[in-house]
């Protein structure tokens, strides 16, 4: 019986491995991981269960945040909003900073949220004992600020657990908040929309993943196939072109990946057809952002 549960917000500069973490977790690819930087958008939250002391189970509720940073765009300033907005509502605050990172970013968080947190020193598996040693020693003038400092390894799964274990004690004591078989709050058509921008990103370069975003048109589900049809916002006839390829073989890569991507998660097949579309002022434009999912608040313009 759940004894314990809460929401979880993970946090940190854009691109360093909170939603690889995640995903290591949660043991699913829902969380979008890229190499490039600022691609999670949204909040998603990702629901587990874990032993804690061998006796308590705890019912973790993670929430994956945009990268934080500032820009001027509308879907910029949603992209922080959103961060802000999890570290504000969270129970438990995650800071996931990369080993060789620069302080500044820290020191920016602790800026943005007073709070105690529990720090992860992350991709520990690319530097010697010795230079880690000398990474937590950075961190230590900041000890009295965080609850925790756990040096993790998603890559050799090294210190996931004991990062579990310090986010279960201190959660608050609950009932389970959500269905203990739920493994996400976000509806198909959501997981849907990121699992096609992960094949975007890993197929287009430059400035095209930045300014392209997904619009699921429709999802029917019927007795033998899923039938899914999506719109792909680009903001120039340049980036469309590019984003078709020659003989429609680009787009036809992105939709495949896509597919294969979402049928292995439902088991089911999936009959997935993407439309390029132009739209140049999408980024900064209101309406078109919340067509997108985005809830920009005005006063923001």
């Amino acid at each position: 019986m759940i004894s314990r549960a809460g929401f979880v917000a993970v946090v940190g500069r854009p691109n360093s491995g909170k939603s690889t973490l995640l995903n290591t977790i949660i043991g699913e690819n829902l969380a979008l991981v890229s190499h490039k930087a600022n691609a999670t958008r949204k909040t998603m939250n990702f629901i587990i269960s874990h032993t804690y002391k061998h006796h308590e189970q705890c019912q973790i509720i993670f929430v994956d945040t945009p990268g934080i940073h500032k820009k001027e765009k509308l879907l910029n300033q949603f992209m922080l909003d959103s961060a802000l907005k999890a570290m504000s509502d969270c129970d438990v605050c995650v800071f996931l900073s990369a080993v060789g990172d620069s302080l500044k970013y820290y020191e920016e968080f602790l800026n943005l949220y007073p709070k105690k947190h529990i720090l992860v020193l992350s991709k520990i598996d690319t530097i010697t004992h010795k230079d880690l040693a000398v990474e937590i020693s950075k961190y230590q003038p900041y000890a009295e600020r965080f609850l925790a400092l756990i040096p993790l390894s998603t890559k050799k799964n090294l210190n996931i657990t004991q990062l579990l274990d310090s986010v279960s004690e201190n959660l608050p004591h609950s009932n389970a908040l959500f269905d203990e078989d739920d493994l996400t709050t976000h509806t198909m058509r959501e997981i849907t929309k990121e699992m096609i921008r992960q094949s975007v990103f890993e197929n287009l370069s430059d400035e095209i993943p930045y300014e392209s975003d997904v619009l699921i048109s429709s999802f029917i589900h019927k007795q033998n196939i899923n039938e899914i049809f999506a719109k792909l916002y680009v903001r120039k006839h340049s980036q469309k072109i590019i984003t078709i390829g020659k003989n429609g073989q680009t787009i036809k890569r992105i939709s495949m990946q896509a597919r294969q991507k979402i049928e292995e998660l439902l088991q089911e097949r999936v009959f997935l057809k993407i439309d390029v579309v132009v739209n140049k002022d999408w980024l900064n434009d209101i309406k078109t952002l919340k067509t997108l999912g985005y809830h920009i608040d005005k006063s923001t313009k």
